[in-house]
C-alpha cells in the first residue's frame, strides 16, 4: 500500500516533464507555427474546433459540479429521488439549439476553407506547377513548364502558389510540409492536386506521413523557398550543364560506367533513381545524412545501412573509384 502511495509523489514531476517536452522540436516542422497562407487557414480551423470543444467541456463540467453540490443529499433528507424536470420545453430548446449553433460556427468556415484549399491552380499562369512522384524512399520533383527535374530538395519561389500534382511510383505515401500546410496522399495510378505557398525565404522540412515500408521514418525532403529573382537564377543554373573540373573527370567516367543507367544528371532527365542534377548544392544526402564526403561514401558503399529496404543496388566499387565518384558528384552544381 505504501508503495502505491509513494507513486503519487511523482505525478507533479511527470506533469512538469510533459510540459517541458511539449516545447521540444524543430520550428521548421511544426504545424503550430505556420509560414504560409494555407498553413494559417488550417491552424485557424484547428484553433476554432479546439476552442469549441474546450468551451463545451468547461460548460459541462461547471454544470456537473454545480449539480453535485447544489442537489447533493443533505443530512436529514427523506426524499431519495430529487424533483424531476422532464418535459421542460425551455431546457429542451436550450440543449438542442446551442449545439446546432456551435456546429454551424464550426461547419461554415470548415466547408468554406475546404473548398478554398481544394482549388486546382495547375492552370494558373501565376502559379508554379510541380509534379511530385513518391518512391521508396525518396521524392522526385518535376517542373513541366520550366523543363527541369530534381529530387529530395524542392525549390520554390516565395509569395507564389505552388500547384502540385502528386502520384506514387510504388506504394501509398503522403506528402507533408507541416510549416506550409497539411498532408496529401500520393496514390499509385492516380493523381491528387493541392497547393501550398511560402511567405518568406527559408528551408522547411518535409516528410512522408503514411507508413510505406521499412524506411518510412527516413523518407525526408527539404523545401527551399527563395525570392523570385533567386528562384529564376536557380532555374537557369539547373538548365546549364555543370562544368566538370579536371580532378573530377575520373569520377565522371566511373559514374557513366556504373550509375548512368539509373540516374540522370541533366535538367529534365528522369530515371529509375533520383535525378542528380545539382547534387553538389543539396543540403542532405539521401534526405537524412549531412552533405559531406563521408556521408556520400557511406551511402554508395552500403545504402541499406542508411535506408533499409530502399531500391538502390550496392555497386561493387574500389575505394579509389568511390573517392573519384564523390568528387564528381560534388561538382554537379
Amino acid at each position: 500500500m505504501n508503495r502505491w502511495q509513494n507513486l503519487w509523489r511523482f505525478i507533479p514531476l511527470f506533469g512538469l516533464m510533459m510540459l517541458l517536452l511539449t516545447g521540444c522540436g524543430d520550428d521548421r516542422i511544426s504545424a503550430l507555427k505556420p509560414r504560409g497562407p494555407v498553413a494559417r487557414d488550417q491552424l485557424f480551423l484547428m484553433k476554432l474546433s479546439l476552442g469549441i470543444m474546450i468551451l463545451v467541456v468547461v460548460v459541462v463540467f461547471v454544470i456537473y459540479i454545480y449539480v453535485l453540490v447544489r442537489f447533493r443529499k443533505k443530512k436529514g433528507d427523506k426524499d431519495i429521488i430529487p424533483k424531476q424536470v422532464e418535459g421542460s420545453h425551455t431546457l429542451e430548446i436550450i440543449w438542442t439549439v446551442i449545439p446546432i449553433i456551435l456546429l454551424l460556427i464550426l461547419a461554415v468556415p470548415t466547408v468554406s476553407y475546404t473548398v478554398k484549399l481544394a482549388e486546382n491552380h495547375i492552370g494558373d499562369k501565376d502559379a508554379v506547377h510541380v509534379k511530385v512522384t513518391a518512391h521508396q524512399f525518396w521524392w522526385q520533383f518535376e517542373y513541366p513548364e520550366l523543363g527541369i527535374a530534381t529530387a529530395q530538395d524542392l525549390v520554390i519561389p516565395t509569395g507564389k502558389k505552388i500547384a502540385f500534382e502528386l502520384t506514387s511510383a510504388d506504394v501509398l505515401h503522403a506528402f507533408w510540409v507541416p510549416s506550409l500546410g497539411g498532408k496529401q496522399d500520393t496514390n499509385v495510378g492516380m493523381t491528387n492536386v493541392f497547393y501550398l505557398e511560402a511567405d518568406d525565404a527559408d528551408t522547411f522540412m518535409g516528410k512522408c506521413a503514411e507508413l510505406c515500408g521499412a524506411s518510412h521514418a527516413l523518407m525526408d525532403f527539404k523545401v527551399v523557398s527563395k525570392s523570385e529573382a533567386d528562384f529564376n537564377k536557380w532555374v537557369e543554373k539547373m538548365k546549364t550543364p555543370a562544368s566538370i573540373p579536371a580532378e573530377a573527370k575520373n569520377g565522371e567516367q566511373v559514374f557513366k560506367d556504373n550509375c548512368l543507367s539509373c540516374h540522370a544528371v541533366n535538367a529534365q532527365g528522369l530515371g529509375f533513381g533520383p535525378n542528380l542534377n545539382g547534387f553538389g548544392t543539396r543540403e542532405m544526402v539521401a534526405g537524412i545524412l549531412p552533405h559531406d564526403d563521408e556521408s556520400i561514401k557511406q551511402w554508395i558503399k552500403d545504402p541499406q545501412s542508411v535506408k533499409p529496404g530502399n531500391k538502390m543496388p550496392q555497386v561493387p566499387l574500389q575505394d579509389n573509384q568511390i573517392n573519384d565518384l564523390v568528387k564528381y558528384l560534388n561538382s554537379l552544381k
